[in-house]
Parts: C-alpha cells; structure tokens; sequence
C-alpha cells in the first residue's frame, strides 16, 4: 500500500516559490512521460485498477506500474501499488502497438492477464496520457516531490510526500506552506483522474 500526502499548489507563483525555498535540499530533477492502458471495454478502470508506463528522462528508463482502488481524503492518498522494470526499447514498441502488451515478460502484466482476464486476445488499447517534470527534494528527512504536469488541456502543480505517517507529515508540509505565505489546497484528484476528466480540478 503506498500512502502519500497530496497538496495542490496554488498556481505556477506558488510552485515556483517552493521551488525556490527548497532548492538548498534538491536532490534530482525526473522528466516523466506517463501512458495508460486498458482494454477497449475498460475492463481495469471499471474495477478501479489502472495499467501505467512511465518513462522516466527520455527512454533511460521505463517502469511498468498497475495501480488498484485508490483513496484520496484530506490530502492523503492510499493506493494498492504493484511496478517494476521494463526494457525501454520492448516498452516504448508497447505504446506503438498496444496489442504487444500482452505478450511482453513481465510479472505485472501476467497478473493482469491472471486477474483481469486480459491477454492476447482481448488486447489493450493507449488512453494517452501526460508529461510531468518532478522536482526531487531531501528536507527533513522526508522526500519531497514537486510536480509540475503538463496535461493537453492545462498545467497543474503539486507537492507529494510519502509517508507512513501522512497526518504528521501534512501538518508539517502544511505549516511550512503557511509560513511561507504559498497557496494549497488538499488535492481532490489523482493525476489519472484529472486526466480523465479532460479538465483542471
């Protein structure tokens, strides 16, 4: 179960403004291009699940993640989470023709096809998806992850930190934003949800 604190950033201002005050403690900055897969009948979504391949700077590299029944209170967010690694060159053929999904070696998809009843014969179709530039911070011995998200409709930003203790860790974050003077809210939406929806939350 991976759980996370999600906090919206106000606008491009407050992102960068974060940034800024943030950037002694910058660890690495990930250029993300996330794709997402169902079947035709959207066999996954219907049962809460998403299929993911994220390629991470470029095609350096690429994981595969299936995500399933997602919660998102008060700005935490408790997903099941199952990844792992996928040749770049064999994923990225993946997103040019779907139906190879469903033959590639790969532990996750076996559990799709097992679970789902999604193989070779069904096949996947790509929903598309969005880019997204993660600003990576050390601060406090937690790992803060700054997100700017670039979806064909819009811009969104966010400040993400997972934790086992999410309640400690917001109202830390949260009286940190304060002091600064940066405009959040509690995000209401998970990236794939905004995507779907085809709008800015």
């Amino acid at each position: 179960m991976e759980v996370e604190v999600k906090l919206r950033l106000q606008d491009a201002s407050a992102y960068r403004q974060l940034t800024s005050i943030l950037s002694p403690f910058h660890s690495k900055t990930l250029h993300q291009e996330n794709l997402f897969f169902d079947t035709p009948t959207n066999t996954l979504s219907s049962q809460l699940s998403v299929l993911r391949l994220r390629f991470l700077n470029k095609d350096a590299r690429c994981i595969v993640s299936l995500k399933s029944k997602p919660t998102l209170v008060d700005g935490v967010s408790r997903v099941a989470e199952d990844e792992e690694e996928l040749d770049p060159c064999s994923a990225r053929a993946c997103v040019e023709d779907p139906v190879r999904l469903g033959k590639i070696e790969s532990r996750i998809l076996k559990r799709v096809k097992e679970e789902f009843g999604v193989g070779e014969e069904v096949g996947f179709v790509c929903l598309g998806g969005f880019e997204n530039k993660r600003e990576v911070f050390n601060w406090k011995n937690l790992k803060l992850e700054v997100d700017e998200t670039k979806y064909g409709f819009g811009i969104c930003y966010e400040l993400e930190c997972e934790s086992e203790d999410p309640d400690g860790v917001k109202k830390l974050l949260e009286e940190f934003l304060k002091e600064n003077g940066i405009g959040y809210s509690y995000s209401k939406m998970t990236k794939f949800a905004v995507f779907r929806s085809g709008k800015l939350p």
